[in-house]
């Protein structure tokens, strides 16, 4: 089926999801997680496939991103079933004024309609993306990389057959069968036909989207994530933080890649680091990129120009010095994508400060930036983050995939 045919049934679909009710569609997200159970071995086996075609061209962090277990295809299937307990946005009235005359108005929810993702090797976000639209009264339309197309072919076909035994139309949720970029360059000038466009994946991507798309389109994803370590930070709670902000899993959107420490407490805190997550560890030890000041206190890669602005989404981690907390914020200002920073203090003013000065969407103190996360913020699941900052940012989450519309009830009313 070409990209065109495609969007064609997904146009329709749309006009027949605005006539499906909210018990309907949780009862969907039932089934759909139950076959995503049923076809666990299918979908094991795609993503075998995958992972076979794609060891040698990308990472071994990449692969453990790739890489689909049976444990992580249950929690994709309970991700959907969360999302299925949580209220149905559309309908809501979010504002209602009630005139002199009698005229009510009412700020009303609505679903946007088609939303489309292209993303690149997290098969999971297959199923994340899908219950989401569904549960916010939007048709799915999924692109993703060629590395993953495998695993998400078989994902798709699975909440397909969910929507088939919940007697709805399986065209509620497409996966595009073209992984060129002819098929991104489609989605990305789909007008009338994709309502809001999603790019999840590394900055090369959404660069060309934001650039190129005349639909509407919302910039996510690219984390130059960074953890301010204050003077007076509590120094065994700082090196537990920026563990397991860069190790527990280097490859997302939400690892730390830059860690700032004040001078006044860089002696004490960078052996310890170093000692944790460098000369103690033995599998993956973090190789520390190190500007001028933090090479005096500790060995490691001198820090080039270009450190402090990559997501390096590995085990390596750029280390800064600065003064104070002002100093802190103004760098991370300048090379910060607008995702996740955070703050290690016990000094409430300077947290204060931190918080109200740093310009992204998600702000920390005293905790790890790996909570930035549809499911840790209490959405079910996410379909992005957002680094903008209009209709949405942080997070996107079911309120996210709506928009409103006013409407107004008279009775004779004239102007």
């Amino acid at each position: 089926m070409t990209t065109q045919e495609l969007l064609i049934k997904a146009k329709e679909a749309k006009r027949v999801l605005s006539a499906i009710t909210p018990e309907d569609i949780d009862r969907a997200l039932g089934a759909m997680a139950d076959k995503l159970i049923e076809n666990t071995d299918s979908i094991l086996e795609a993503n075998a496939a995958d992972i076979d075609a794609a060891r040698g061209t990308i990472s071994d962090v990449m692969i453990d991103r790739l890489l689909l277990t049976a444990e992580r295809i249950a929690g994709m299937a309970q991700g959907i079933r969360e999302v299925a307990q949580l209220p149905c946005p559309v309908g809501r009235v979010l504002k209602r004024h009630v005139r002199e005359d009698g005229l009510v108005i009412e700020k009303t929810s609505v679903a946007l309609g088609v939303v489309a993702i292209i993303y690149e090797s997290r098969p999971n976000v297959t199923s994340d993306a899908a219950a989401l639209a569904l549960k916010s009264g939007n048709v799915c339309v999924l692109r993703c990389g060629k590395e993953a197309h495998g695993s998400a072919a078989a994902i798709v076909r699975a909440l397909r057959e969910g929507l088939s035994a919940a007697n709805l139309p399986e065209d509620m949720v497409l996966l595009i069968e073209d992984t060129t970029r002819q098929s991104a360059n489609e989605l990305m000038t789909a007008d009338g036909y994709v309502d809001l466009l999603i790019p999840r994946g590394g900055k090369g991507l959404i660069s060309a989207i934001v650039k190129n798309a005349t639909v509407p389109c919302i910039q996510t994803g690219t984390g130059i994530c960074h953890i301010y370590i204050d003077s007076a930070a509590d120094i065994d709670m700082a090196v537990n933080i920026v563990e397991n902000a860069k190790c527990s899993r280097p490859s997302v959107c939400n690892a730390e890649e830059v860690l700032v420490v004040a001078e006044d407490i860089a002696d004490e805190f960078l052996p310890k680091l170093k000692a944790r997550i460098v000369d103690h560890r033995t599998e993956n030890p973090v190789e520390l990129r190190l500007d001028e000041k933090a090479a005096k206190v500790i060995d490691g890669t001198p820090a080039g120009e270009n450190d402090f602005d990559t997501e390096f989404l590995d085990y390596i981690l750029a280390v800064k010095t600065v003064k104070n907390v002002d100093e802190a914020i103004a760098h991370i200002n300048a090379h910060s994508t607008g995702h996740s920073e955070a703050i290690v203090t016990r000094d409430e003013q300077a947290a204060e400060k931190f918080t109200r000065g740093v310009d992204s969407s998600s702000v920390y103190v005293n905790a790890s930036t790996r909570f930035t996360d549809g499911g840790e913020f209490g959405l079910g699941c996410e379909m992005g983050i957002s680094t903008q900052k209009l209709h949405a940012r942080g997070p996107m989450g079911l309120e996210e995939l709506n928009t409103y519309k006013y409407i107004i009830k008279g009775k004779g009313h004239i102007r």
